[in-house]
């Protein structure tokens, strides 16, 4: 989502509020905007689109000054626009918003009848002219703020600085995350370490309701009661690295490839290699007790969930439900006493998924989060906290969070089989020795890079791409199509294999494309057949399987992209590469911005 950096400094902080802004592109923006003060002066300058023309904008029209706030925008109210980009500001005020402000139409309507004018389409503007009109009134900036927040409603973090207090920032946070980093002489505002990086390693996270005071010589941080508060300071430990591309042309193309590396990191924290054993975080309730499992999450987490539950079910006979988190509360879902919620989230900040987390805590439900932000908002409120090693993923179609989302959930599903009596101990043993095996089968899946690529040539043409999958590579199929979606922006839709023959084998012709996702196995042949229906009207099939299902039913086919033959728990692990590469290939042959495809956010901080 929004990106917002601020920085209260002892130099021109132009240049690094921009270089802060570049750290967050990832998060999905179209239009950008700074503002500092200056003898004075509050000096905005904005643009639409790409960050590039900010930074022309700059060069031909300089903000100097050594405080300042900046922002790159995900249009939600009003078009991406530079009259609706942030910062917005009035004589006085300039701030910058993250989330949105849910009664901003009365604020707005009030505020206009009391002779306000307004220059955009903005909910964001509402609150200028609000702690404007404190101000105006003689209120300093601490008593305006204060006065402020608690008449809006929605979800925000904000960054706001005031024209005549050229030495102090304010920031606040309800619903969007927001970072307070700690340098020397300096003080920094950030939504995220990341963005702070270069700057400073010295981070606190703000709570729930908080809102912070920043000088030069520190923060004051006041909790949502306006009373005095004190929050953990710690070390980031993310570099300026935490975001270079290396040698890849993409931080997507960058990302898979690291995750051989990161799911045997992310595994490392769940598997006793010597014992050959599962082991997971302490918690305060008892896993054999859980009798029924709530898995809620968006997206690419969405399908790592429905992994799950077929593992979760299969192994551990644990009855699972499954959610899209935006949905999860409109339905008024039966939690029973005694049950687990799951939460599955790379940033740990998605906004439906975390009230999906309020909400079902507050029915009684204990809390696990699955999370490669173990700092978030979902991770602080969970009572068993599984965190993925990822790292920091820049690509906004999510990789390697992915895998390892998927490498944690197979670890819990393990011991959650063992606690309940339905894994022996010889079958833990076995379980444990195949996901060690993950991370070389990722390298062997890996190694058919140039093969995917040589192939991507043959998709890119399509209109709409079908993907086909059974148990497990189902959801697979599902992932594959969303990512083929999101960077190339052909239309592609994953399918159950057995569905093909109710509706949409209507779509099959010479020029559709179908991806099938057919590991060898138990449920190879009906996958198979469902394939030769497709090939029985023309349709162009890429299978890709192990060496014995392409020597099985590979003649004919448009390609064939061969995987390492692995043991079915870990196949969704594995299977997930080559549908990332073609996704990834297939955006690169027709010159889409495969990191940050349009319209998308890789933070979604709003409902």
């Amino acid at each position: 989502m929004c990106g917002i950096i601020g920085i209260v400094g002892t130099a021109p902080v132009a240049d690094r509020l921009v270089d802060g802004l570049k750290r967050m592109e990832y998060r999905g923006y179209d239009s950008a905007g700074v503002c500092t003060v200056h003898d004075g002066a509050l000096v905005r300058r904005r643009a639409e689109g790409k960050l590039g023309n900010l930074v022309r904008e700059l060069a031909a029209n300089p903000a100097p000054g050594r405080i300042g706030i900046a922002h790159t925008r995900w249009a939600t109210h009003g078009a991406p626009t530079t009259a609706n980009a942030h910062p917005h500001a009035t004589p006085h005020v300039a701030l910058v918003h993250n989330g949105i402000i849910e009664n901003f139409k009365p604020l707005r309507d009030a505020l206009i009848a009391r002779g306000r004018r307004f220059e955009s389409e903005t909910d964001t503007e509402v609150v200028a002219h609000l702690i404007s009109e404190q101000v105006e009134a003689g209120a300093a900036p601490q008593a305006a703020v204060q006065a402020v927040l608690p008449q809006l409603r929605g979800a925000f973090a904000l960054a706001i600085t005031f024209r005549d207090h050229p030495d102090m920032l304010i920031g606040a946070r309800l619903g969007s995350p927001l970072v307070v980093g700690y340098g020397d002489g300096e003080t920094y505002l950030g939504s995220d370490a990341l963005a702070l990086a270069p700057l400073t390693q010295r981070i606190a996270y703000l709570d729930e309701g908080d809102w912070v005071v920043i000088t030069r010589g520190g923060a004051t941080i006041f909790d949502v009661a306006n009373q005095p508060a004190t929050r953990q300071i710690t070390s980031s430990g993310l570099t300026a690295a935490a975001v270079e591309k290396g040698r890849f042309r993409h931080f997507m193309q960058k990302e898979i490839f690291e995750q051989p590396t990161v799911v045997a990191q992310t595994l490392g924290s769940y598997l006793r290699r010597v014992e050959q054993q599962v082991a997971l975080p302490q918690m305060d309730f008892a896993l054999a007790d859980v009798r029924r499992i709530t898995i809620v999450a968006c997206g690419t987490s969405f399908y790592a969930g429905m992994v799950a539950k077929y593992w979760f079910e299969q192994f551990a006979r644990v009855p699972v439900d499954l959610d899209v988190a935006s949905e999860f509360r409109y339905r008024n879902p039966v939690l029973e006493p005694g049950g687990l919620a799951l939460f599955i989230s790379q940033s740990g900040e998605t906004a439906d998924t975390l009230a999906a987390l309020r909400h079902s805590k507050a029915h009684g439900q204990k809390i696990a989060v699955v999370v490669n932000v173990p700092t978030s908002s979902m991770a602080r409120e969970a009572d068993l906290l599984l965190s993925t090693h990822a790292g920091p993923e820049i690509g906004v179609a999510s990789t390697k969070a992915f895998t390892c989302q998927l490498a944690v959930l197979a670890a819990v599903a393990a011991h959650l089989a063992v606690v309940k009596g339905k894994m022996t101990r010889e079958e833990e043993q076995d379980a444990v020795r195949h996901l060690l095996e993950a991370p070389a089968a990722l390298n062997a899946a890996l190694a058919h890079d140039a093969d995917i690529a040589a192939m991507a040539p043959l998709i890119a043409p399509a209109r709409d791409v079908l993907y086909l999958g059974r148990g497990p590579d189902y959801p697979l199929a599902l992932e594959g199509a969303l990512k083929l979606k999101e960077i190339s922006y052909i239309h592609a839709e994953g399918y159950a294999s057995g569905e093909m023959k109710h509706g949409p084998i209507a779509l099959i012709d010479e020029a559709v494309p179908v991806i099938v996702l057919a590991p060898s196995g138990p449920l190879f042949e009906k996958t198979v057949s469902n394939m030769q229906e497709v090939r029985a009207r023309g349709g162009k099939v890429v299978l890709i399987s192990d060496a014995a299902g392409i020597a099985e039913a590979g003649e004919g086919c448009l390609a064939t992209i061969e995987m390492p033959t692995v043991h079915p728990l870990i196949a969704p692990l594995v299977y997930a590469v080559p549908v990332q590469l073609l996704a990834y290939h297939v955006a690169v042959a027709k010159g889409t911005d495969v990191d940050q495809p349009r319209n998308l956010a890789k933070s979604v901080t709003v409902e």
